[in-house]
């Protein structure tokens, strides 16, 4: 086994278990909830993850490239985080009845130090192949695809294990954080360099600001934001949505239903697979078209959950899987590109967590509040069994027309301009080899 080999098989696995962490509760986290009466506040331990994405990230960040080398800040934050999660798993088995101030501060805490791991992680790979003299670009993007097969795993643990209902998910989660606190200080030294490292200002990617007086660039902002409301919904929702089912003497049986969290794991192989589409769209079509491509999976992703069923109607489940790959690959990835392209190198991180913000933070924390006060209104202020099913369908309704109608504005007023110094530095994303992607 050769160095180059063996030093791409030691991320692969950093990342397999950066996003196993992840994957133990993203999506069975409201089933959870939704199973010990937290059902009406879903949103808010999804929208804590947007609040914090604000700061936390930039403030570890900091901490990495000033004082504390980035792998060892990776294990630091690993382990706080377990700490909590751990502390949050263990309170919720001890009592069938949890407080809910208790079970959403251990949380958040958790939550506050994890959501920094996912750039840190990034950061350890991308030193330990430019110390190895590889290129990134080429060689980090296959290492990342075990990320999400580490995310999918997880899914599958906690799903045929029974998890998925259960606090023993954030018991998992906690875990897997101890082993990657432990399994990163095995990772290459990183730099630290206080006089080259950015300003808490440049980090929160508040000079990037100045891109809104950019007319295409404030209208891309915007609806990225827009956009980035429909990102945690499905997190959060699908599955309750899914096991709701339960409670119809139809449906109650079916494979669909009891294990949900493996059905939704279809969304991240999918993922997987048009991750690696992405350069051959952006060659043939470019961005706006790709966005768009993005959006409308959106709504079919929310239409299809809203038509489908898990028994009769299951295929319409696994295609809104399918879509999912589109809608939540071609926007982000795409989007994180067409903003690295627009922009000089002095202001190229800065707008990176500009739109960061816009998406993750500001567009999915709002979007989340909203999608609970709408399955509030739709589901659970109704009786259990057929009547909230159908009010589970009219909120992915509702959903997918919000999406299709921010599709469709973006269609009319978003302008990339060809032949612009802009349009050229797309055309060099579109010149990336396809498997440097």
């Amino acid at each position: 086994m050769n160095r180059t080999f063996a030093l791409k098989v030691r991320l692969a696995a950093l990342g397999f278990l950066e996003f196993a962490v992840w994957g133990s509760y993203l999506t069975s986290l409201g089933a959870y909830l939704s199973r010990i009466g937290f059902g009406e506040k879903i949103a808010w331990f999804y929208a804590i993850q947007g609040v914090v994405s604000m700061f936390m990230p930039a403030l570890v960040g900091i901490v990495a490239d000033r004082w504390i080398q980035a792998q060892k800040t990776l294990s630091l934050a690993h382990l706080l985080a377990g700490i909590f999660m751990l502390g949050a798993g263990v309170y919720g088995l001890s009592t069938p009845t949890p407080e809910y101030s208790i079970l959403f501060t251990l949380y958040s805490i958790s939550v506050a130090f994890f959501m920094p791991t996912i750039g840190l992680s990034n950061a350890v790979a991308y030193s330990a192949l430019e110390k190895a003299g590889l290129d990134t670009v080429k060689h980090f993007p296959p290492i990342r695809v075990f990320g999400t097969v580490g995310f999918i795993i997880a899914m599958l643990f906690v799903n045929f294990t029974g998890f998925q209902n259960t606090a023993a998910q954030l018991v998992t989660s906690g875990v897997l954080s101890f082993c990657l606190a432990a399994y990163a200080l095995t990772m290459p030294q990183c730099p630290t360099t206080k006089s080259a490292s950015k300003s808490l200002y440049d980090a929160l990617g508040l000079k990037a600001f100045a891109l809104f007086k950019d007319r295409q660039m404030a209208v891309f902002f915007i609806f990225s934001m827009l956009l980035g409301v429909s990102l945690q919904i499905t997190n959060g929702f699908a599955n309750p949505f899914i096991q709701s089912f339960a409670n119809v003497p139809e449906y109650a049986d079916t494979w669909g239903v009891h294990n949900a969290n493996a059905l939704i794991s279809l969304s991240q192989m999918s993922e997987t697979l048009c991750i690696l589409l992405i350069p051959f769209f952006l060659r043939r079509f470019g961005i706006k078209t790709v966005m768009l491509m993005a959006m409308f999976a959106w709504v079919f992703r929310f239409g299809l959950f809203g038509f489908g069923n898990p028994g009769s109607g299951v295929w319409l489940f696994i295609l809104s899987m399918i879509v999912y790959g589109i809608a939540f690959d071609f926007f982000n990835v795409s989007g994180s590109l067409y903003v690295d392209k627009k922009t000089t190198v002095d202001i190229r991180s800065s707008a990176q967590g500009l739109f960061m913000i816009m998406t993750n933070g500001i567009g999915a924390t709002v979007g989340t509040l909203l999608a609970q006060q709408v399955i509030n209104h739709y589901v659970y202020a109704r009786p259990e069994g057929i009547a909230q099913v159908e009010g589970w369908d009219t909120s992915w309704f509702i959903f997918a027309g919000y999406a299709l109608i921010v599709a469709g504005l973006f269609m009319i007023i978003f302008r990339d301009r060809p032949g612009s110094p802009e349009r050229a530095e797309i055309n060099k994303v579109e010149r990336i080899p396809d498997d440097a992607i």
